[in-house]
């Protein structure tokens, strides 16, 4: 039985991720899309890579427990990559905050429960969440989410940069969790990269600015 890679998101720079470690292990290529996930998990089997497709919203808890045991059930969770989520071009200030920022938080904690000891992880954050002022010192731990309502929220780029610093943060706390199994997670943001995502928002309102 192989250690398992769970990958969440199966666009470009989540593939580039797990081709640089997936090598030898079980990798499950989850997606919202089902279609999106059985074609990337194809990519990476024509490449020698060992994978298989797992359809998966990271906006629902019980979608999240169906992947965690649909993994397990294939070996020990050794590794994970979290690259999925919605741009500002592409969704509503609602969903971003569902898929971005909530289902992003409790997909690191779900996952950290049943990481193996000496486990990796890695989300993906984006340089946007930095490109904001601070947030106070009560909002950037998180304790106070009166902030996060649609009312209080001016457009979706804003809820966008919002879900990118809170991940952040979120990764620091979960990390303590982590590291009580001598594994660990990190961040990372990424500045403009071009990828399907990326070209929406080259065509989206903002166009080169974003």
């Amino acid at each position: 039985m192989k250690n398992v890679l769970v990958l969440t998101g199966a666009g470009q720079i989540g593939l580039a991720i797990v081709r640089s470690i997936g090598s030898g292990m079980k990798i499950v290529v989850s997606d919202k899309s089902a279609a999106n996930a059985a074609s990337a998990a194809l990519l990476l089997n024509n490449a020698g890579f060992d994978a298989v497709e797992h359809s998966c919203d990271i906006s629902s808890k019980e979608s999240v427990a169906e992947l965690i045991k649909f993994s397990k059930e294939l070996g020990p969770i050794t590794a994970f990559v979290n690259a999925a989520g919605v741009s500002p071009s592409q969704a509503s200030i609602e969903t971003i905050l569902k898929v971005d920022l909530y289902g992003t938080a409790m997909l690191i904690e779900e996952i950290g429960k049943v990481i193996e000891p000496n486990g990796v992880g890695v989300t993906i954050s984006s340089q946007s969440g930095h490109r904001m002022p601070a947030l106070g010192e009560e909002k950037d731990r998180l304790l106070s989410l009166d902030f996060l309502q649609p009312e209080n929220i001016s457009n979706t780029l804003h809820a966008y940069q919002l879900a990118k610093r809170c991940n952040v943060k979120r990764v620091m706390a979960e990390a303590v969790k982590w590291g009580t199994k001598k594994a660990r997670i990190n961040s990372i943001s990424p500045g403009i990269i071009v990828t399907p995502l990326a070209i929406d928002e080259f065509n989206g309102p903002r166009g080169n600015f974003y």
